[in-house]
């Protein structure tokens, strides 16, 4: 049985969450590796818009296999598999004179914020575990 049999679209939604905020740990990390090159301007990783619509997508076509199936609702494994996110520049207010645009309070922010989200999502997963868990042991 896969995994999406077992949860529903909850741990996928959260596993691919947390790719995605890797991804744009690593982007941020680069900002703030680039505070003082030239010419150089942030970038961040946009997500949240596309995993909201693969969330309101229904399941994968072919998924019901008999006419009396009832189909699932919420997002399929492969919508979500699907989510990539889109490399956005960043605008910045204070443009350097040398051309370099990264805001290293502004950078610092979202680096913080995205820290945070990565670590929540962390725990919703780690508490859908540990009820699966408790089910299993049969102590719930």
């Amino acid at each position: 049985m896969p995994v999406q049999g077992i949860f529903g679209t909850t741990v996928e939604l959260l596993g691919k969450t947390l790719d995605l905020r890797a991804k744009r740990q690593t982007m941020i990390s680069a900002n703030l590796a680039n505070v003082e090159t030239p010419g150089y301007t942030s970038t961040d990783l946009s997500f949240e818009g596309q995993l909201k619509s693969a969330l309101k997508q229904g399941p994968a076509a072919g998924s019901v296999t008999h006419p009396r199936h009832i189909p699932l609702k919420g997002a399929s494994a492969a919508s979500l598999e699907k989510v990539q996110g889109d490399v956005v520049e960043v605008s910045s207010r204070n443009m350097a004179p040398d051309g370099n645009g990264v805001e290293l309070e502004a950078e610092m922010g979202r680096l913080a914020e995205n820290q945070i989200m990565y670590n929540a999502s962390v725990q919703l997963l780690a508490k859908k575990f540990e009820g699966l868990k408790q089910a299993i042991r049969g102590t719930l």
